[in-house]
């Protein structure tokens, strides 16, 4: 009867049946009793409190009984550590049993094992196992080593298994050295600095011996290993390659992407004039070929991987062509990815040949191949200027298929191929006009407004065309929005007399009537410009553009060394370095590939990439990076201001402007006679315009029958320090700060105590990418020693010119703190209310503009229990933080303050605060374009009016 009888479940398979059947003096039935226990701890049951009765079953010769016992312990020790402790005088006897399996298997489970408690006994048999004369037991005991290191690291190196295992690389069983070098390189991973493997020509000789005679997986092993070897000259890497080179051979594929690794890294340092290195080149076709008839996951696999091997060296595929032709069975990724290396194959010698095959794959019936077909014929026309006539050829017939997403995608292919060969085919326009109407995709659609605007002058009817897109502006994509702003600008400068009233028509949607900053930005700066000097608008708008390269799809060089010497691994799959998605891999150095040496290239050889350190990275990194999340919050430029002159000649700020789709005078220089240049219609028009003097009375102004409210400035709220550090996590370092706003600047206030034994020197502050882009502005000053039992307080000027990523909460803030003793990390949460800027203060007029402008679902309503009791003390303790009251009226016996808030990064956010006489509590609402930070406006609020 099969095993599948342990897993019914029966009256027998309760716990005291099993207890019973255990402890029986029959081996037969202990054997089957432990089976049973297994079987239930498989299927997720807890069988915990039969640990002593399972435990007593190791006392037996059984391998069998044995391994089950042994498993059991595995999983329950970590729950159970104090009756684990138990097992251990069996392990330790077991370690010295005469067969070689079981002195085998006792290490193995021992290094298992994550207790503490265990590990202590561990040192001794595993001390005994490592100079086994078995050799199955040297190499379970030189995994356990790496196992022990990851429990603890310092218990393995004052015990010297470090040095034994070094001594294991020498070994005469090739399995030993293969798991002796797995186990060194897992340590030497997880502490980069360590130079446990230290590769020399003796020692990489014994590995490449043994590379002949052990398992796939220890040849791995030793192959990695390799690739980490920097030859000293071009004679020992050739003498390397020819070693390794027969491994190509290897049934199995990961062995082969590993030996590729190997030679690619090689290949570095031998210099290209040899003849050694055209044969190699030669070796590498044939094993990446044979990949390609394994099952579809290992081909995408190797696909991946051949997609880096043809960046870098694209000479060893470049006869090899037919082998990426699509079979029709194939999967759809493994479509996608041969298309990929098709075209960075192409070449003058087979560009008719790969375009023949493009144009049958675009009939095909899978609508994502076919979408990639179509863009591929577009690269090569890009990439071969040869072939750049056939391919719009082709693509010109394959619009007449009228096939709707085959017409979409040639026209945005068609786009970028006039970007590589202006004046050359703009003869295929009109055939692109005639399928304007079937046009529904963004990018399509975005891609046709750019041919329109930028050959208006060619197309009789171009503001026609143009017009039709206008009609539901709102309802378009923003790609097709800003590409239809500009192309109608474009348009403009050309004809100027005849397009007048359809520029005005365009810039007043898009200043006016749309949320969008990036739309309303734009519009702003083209009416800028039309307004002000025309020949300057020609200039920018009209400038010539650079012509778009193939080179925008390959790889960022220093990104593609470091893949390659990841082949073989899961970084060549996702074309990721790990640290992007292996947790814990941060501050493992990246890998690059050996600086080429020996040889007579050019220095603009694609081969010989250096790249220039900013000058930044000369100090070490503290924090580590977050990878690729660059998460600009909110839409915001928070970069540097520019100096230059200022853009408007009268005061009012142009912070509130942006925000609003009126006040165009405003942004314009104010009152601007006709320009001569222009028609004299063009000129901004009069909406909502800032006032520049006075307020108005009358009219809107009468609706706030008080004046502004400001009081005196009685100084920001900063709340005491807390303790953002303790002195046990710190190794004695104790920091208590917070965060206040002084004349116009963030400072961040600390106060440093050594509670430790020793002196602390060299501090050093660095926060990490955070919503608001704070940084420190000046490194941290602390110029004296601390001594033990020292407070020093410090205040450490911010700006907020940092790197921005969206942080949760939004006012998070990570901070590292180095010294003599080591890097700390901790996360404090900043007040908002020290971003309020001094100039936020908006004009009555503004504020209504702006209040209606903003969409009403952007209101946030918050109440606020304990406030001052009378509104000027409410609103001169807000002003105090920067909060501006513009109006007061009172409602229904209700005070009414309407205030602007004005952040670092722009942003703009009102309030309306209502308060009911006698009532303690008030309410407040707040809108603002960016709704995200309204929650932590609100706490601002609170914190400033209760303390």
């Amino acid at each position: 009867m099969s095993d599948s009888k342990y897993f019914t479940t029966t009256k027998k398979g309760e716990i005291f049946e099993l207890k019973a059947e255990l402890n029986s003096d029959k081996k037969e039935k202990k054997k089957e009793a432990v089976k049973k226990v297994i079987a239930s701890m498989t299927v997720g049951k807890d069988v915990s409190a039969l640990f002593p009765d399972v435990v007593n079953c190791m006392q037996t010769d059984n391998l069998e009984l044995k391994k089950l016992v042994y498993l059991y312990l595995m999983n329950y020790a970590k729950s159970q550590p104090d009756m684990a402790i138990m097992a251990v005088n069996t392990f330790v006897k077991d370690c010295e049993d005469p067969n070689p399996l079981i002195r085998a298997l006792a290490v193995r489970t021992m290094g298992c094992i994550r207790v503490d408690k265990i590990t202590e006994y561990l040192c001794e048999p595993l001390r005994k196992c490592l100079k086994d004369e078995d050799p199955y037991v040297r190499k379970t005991a030189a995994v356990c080593v790496a196992k022990l290191h990851d429990i603890n690291a310092q218990l393995v190196e004052d015990q010297g298994f470090l040095d034994t295992l070094k001594d294991l690389i020498s070994d005469s069983n090739p399995m030993v050295v293969a798991n002796a070098v797995a186990a060194l390189s897992e340590i030497a991973e997880s502490h980069p600095n360590s130079n446990l493997l230290d590769l020399n020509p003796q020692s990489i000789n014994k590995l490449l011996t043994a590379l002949n005679e052990c398992t796939e997986w220890g040849q791995i092993f030793i192959l990695d290993c390799l690739a980490n070897y920097v030859p000293k000259d071009d004679r020992e890497a050739q003498s390397v390659c020819e070693r390794v080179t027969p491994r190509l051979s290897h049934a199995n594929s990961a062995v082969v992407l590993s030996s590729v690794k190997v030679l690619m890294k090689l290949m570095e340092l031998l210099s290209k004039d040899l003849d050694y290195y055209g044969t190699l080149l030669k070796k590498l076709a044939p094993p990446l070929v044979t990949l390609l008839s394994a099952e579809p996951e290992l081909q995408y696999v190797a696909l991946r991987n051949i997609n880096l091997i043809v960046q870098k060296r694209p000479e060893i595929l470049k006869h090899e062509m037919k082998v990426f032709f699509v079979k029709y069975n194939d999967p759809i990724y493994v479509k996608l990815e041969k298309l990929d290396i098709m075209i960075r194959l192409a070449s003058p010698a087979n560009i008719a040949q790969v375009l023949a095959e493009l144009k049958e794959y675009a009939t095909e019936v899978d609508v994502d191949f076919v979408r990639k077909a179509v863009r591929a014929i577009g690269r090569c026309a890009i990439k071969v200027e040869q072939s750049a006539e056939r391919c719009v050829s082709t693509l010109l017939d394959l619009i007449q298929t009228k096939v709707n997403y085959v017409v979409q995608e040639a026209i945005v292919v068609i786009k970028d191929i006039f970007r590589k060969y202006p004046n050359k085919y703009e003869s295929v326009i009109a055939t692109l006009c005639e399928n304007l109407d079937s046009l529904d995709e963004p990018e399509a659609r975005a891609a046709m407004i750019w041919i329109v605007g930028e050959y208006a002058e060619r197309i009789d009817n171009a503001d026609e065309l143009l017009e039709s897109f206008l009609e539901g502006f709102h309802d378009e994509s923003t790609q097709v929005q800003l590409q239809l702003l500009t192309a109608i600008v474009k348009l403009f400068l050309k004809k100027p007399t005849e397009t007048q009233e359809l520029v005005q028509q365009v810039l007043s949607l898009a200043t006016q009537d749309s949320d969008n900053p990036d739309l309303r930005d734009r519009g702003y700066i083209y009416w800028r410009l039309l307004s002000t000097d025309p020949v300057a608008a020609k200039e920018v708008v009209l400038a010539e553009k650079p012509l778009i390269s193939e080179e925008t799809d390959l790889i960022e060089p220093t990104l593609l060394e470091e893949l390659i010497c990841y082949i073989g691994t899961l970084a060549s799959v996702y074309h990721k370095p790990p640290n992007a998605f292996v947790e814990g891999s941060r501050g493992v150095v990246p890998k690059r590939l050996p600086p080429r040496t020996g040889s007579n290239e050019s220095a603009e050889s694609p081969d010989t990439v250096t790249t220039v350190q900013p000058q930044a990275e000369a100090h070490p990194s503290v924090i580590p990076s977050q990878g690729d999340l660059l998460g600009d919050l909110l839409n915001l430029d928070l970069a540097p201001p520019v100096s230059g002159p200022p853009l408007t000649t009268n005061s009012v700020p142009l912070g509130g402007v942006d925000l609003l789709s009126g006040g165009l005078d405003t942004l314009l220089g104010g009152d601007m006679g006709p320009n001569l240049n222009m028609p004299t219609g063009f000129m901004a028009p009069p909406v909502a315009a800032a006032p520049l003097g006075p307020p108005l009375s009358g009219g809107l102004s009468d609706l706030f029958d008080l004046g502004s409210g400001t009081g005196a400035n009685i100084g920001s709220y900063v709340a005491p320090k807390s303790v953002w550090l303790h002195a046990m996590k710190g190794k004695g370092l104790e920091i208590s700060g917070t965060f206040a706003r002084r004349s116009g600047a963030v400072f961040m206030d600390l106060q440093f105590t050594n509670r430790a034994l020793q002196v602390m020197t060299d501090f050093a502050i660095q926060f990490n990418r955070n919503s608001f882009g704070l940084a420190p502005a000046a490194p941290l000053q602390i110029l004296t020693p601390l001594a033990p039992n020292q407070s020093t307080e410090v205040s450490l000027p911010l700006n907020t010119v940092g790197s921005v990523m969206k942080m949760e909460p939004l006012n998070n803030l990570q901070v590292a703190i180095k010294n003599n003793i080591d890097v700390f990390y901790f996360s404090v949460v900043y007040p908002l209310h020290i971003l309020f800027v001094e100039d936020g203060k908006m004009e009555r007029q503004m504020f209504l503009a702006t209040w209606k402008d903003i969409p009403n679902e952007n209101e946030a309503q918050f109440q606020i229990r304990e406030c001052p009791p009378s509104p000027d003390a409410v609103s001169n303790k807000l002003q105090a933080s920067n909060v501006f009251t513009v109006a007061r009226r009172t409602v229904e016996g209700q005070d009414m303050l309407y205030q602007s808030i004005k952040l670092t990064n722009g942003i703009w956010v009102l309030a309306e605060l209502r308060m009911q006489p006698g009532s303690p509590s008030c309410a407040l609402s707040l809108k603002c374009r960016a709704p995200e930070v309204s929650p932590f406006i609100f706490q601002a609020f609170e914190i400033v009016l209760k303390n």
